[in-house]
């Protein structure tokens, strides 16, 4: 019997285990690892921020799924792979087995320097699975704040994930705290804003960035963390009291400890056919490998790998040759502004409003519910 080895709980094993749940093979195991039993939908986080929905409504039952493809859940992650005889370290020391594995673990960032005995709030935007005990801390501290006055919350980063985040947890707390003045201030390294996309989307962004009070400061980036804010680039104090750190993303550092094939931004480097390079028994997709040529980071192109993965994974076990996988030249993008509405973007078109948010909304309740049991009441 081939063992099959998921490391991570991403959109794209989702796929990989519904297609071992609809088509079995009583010839191949299949062990997933992950360090919750519940994965986070990226396409959600927006609305859970701004208050619209749970934090249950975002999440995938992992342990659910596993149980529908007849697969073995283990809640740890892994720390290390020994590449030669084929395992994976976990956190706890447990190391299993494998003749075929895929890595579907997301990505993190670099957090900032910090200096000062006076720092603002930090909340780090990745990595995503442990988003919510992060937000959790923030809240209870907001709660805690005398009340009135003013408070600056600054996001650094230019790109869809930073806007978006600023603008959802910007309408939570101007509702969990009405008696505060909050102003909202964003800095990104580039000259503009969301690169790659067109220049409609970049001016809807513009214009509901200006509606929600937010001022964008563009080509300074956020350096570090000291005593009343942000200290940019050119050693300039950016005056904060909470600091949403929405930078790029990099893989995550025990990666870098193994001799898998990594990229300048630490990502596994894979083939076409998602194998990684020179691995022929192990495969990345998602947030946390490298295609040639490079993908945005964003959760659509995970769902686009998933089905392709479920059945080059199902092949390698098989001993078959593989198919390469041909990623979309342009994907949707639907960003959610904080107010009820969002912005849809698709390469030069771009168009947005609060039917585009409720299209938002009910595309990602149909994601989740494909891979979710039905909600008992």
């Amino acid at each position: 019997m081939k063992q099959l080895l998921l490391v991570g709980a991403g959109h794209a094993h989702a796929f990989v285990l519904e297609a071992f749940a609809q088509q079995p093979d009583s010839n191949i195991a299949i062990t997933v690892v992950s360090d919750s039993a519940l994965a986070a939908y990226s396409g959600s986080v927006p609305a859970w921020l701004a208050g619209e929905c749970t934090l249950r409504e975002t999440q995938i039952d992992v342990a659910a799924l596993c149980q529908r493809a007849n697969a073995r859940l283990i809640l740890s992650p892994a720390k290390a792979i020994n590449l030669q005889s084929r395992y994976v370290e976990l956190a706890d020391g447990e190391c299993i087995d494998f003749d075929v594995a895929s890595f579907n673990i997301g990505s993190t960032l670099t957090l900032p320097e910090q200096h000062g005995e006076q720092l603002p709030h930090l909340l780090a935007m990745r990595p995503l699975s442990s988003l919510h005990y992060r937000w959790q801390a923030l809240q209870e501290t907001v709660n805690a704040l005398p009340p009135g006055g003013d408070l600056r919350v600054v996001s650094v980063g230019g790109g869809a994930a930073s806007c978006e985040t600023l603008m959802s947890v910007l309408a939570q707390l101007r509702h969990q705290r009405p008696d505060i003045d909050w102003q909202g201030h964003l800095l990104s390294a580039s000259n503009e804003l969301l690169p790659g996309a067109g220049r409609l989307p970049r001016w809807l962004m513009r214009h509901a960035l200006l509606r929600a009070g937010i001022n964008v400061f563009q080509q300074i980036r956020g350096a570090a963390l000291v005593d009343g804010g942000v200290l940019t680039h050119c050693n300039v104090l950016m005056r904060a009291d909470i600091v949403l750190w929405a930078t790029g993303a990099v893989g995550h550092r025990w990666l870098s400890e193994t001799a898998l094939p990594l990229n300048d931004q630490g990502f596994i480097q894979v083939e076409k056919s998602l194998q990684v390079v020179g691995q022929p028994v192990i495969f990345a997709a998602g947030d946390c490998s490298a295609f040639d040529p490079p993908l945005p980071n964003a959760g659509v192109y995970a769902v686009r790998m998933g089905p392709h993965l479920a059945d080059n994974l199902r092949r390698a076990c098989c001993g078959e040759s593989l198919a390469d996988w041909q990623p979309p030249k342009r994907v949707l993008a639907l960003i959610g502004t904080g107010d009820g509405h969002a912005i849809a973007s698709r390469g030069s078109f771009g168009v947005s409003g609060k039917w585009v948010w409720e299209w938002k909304k009910r595309i990602d309740a149909r994601f989740i519910a494909r891979f979710n049991p039905p909600f008992e009441d």
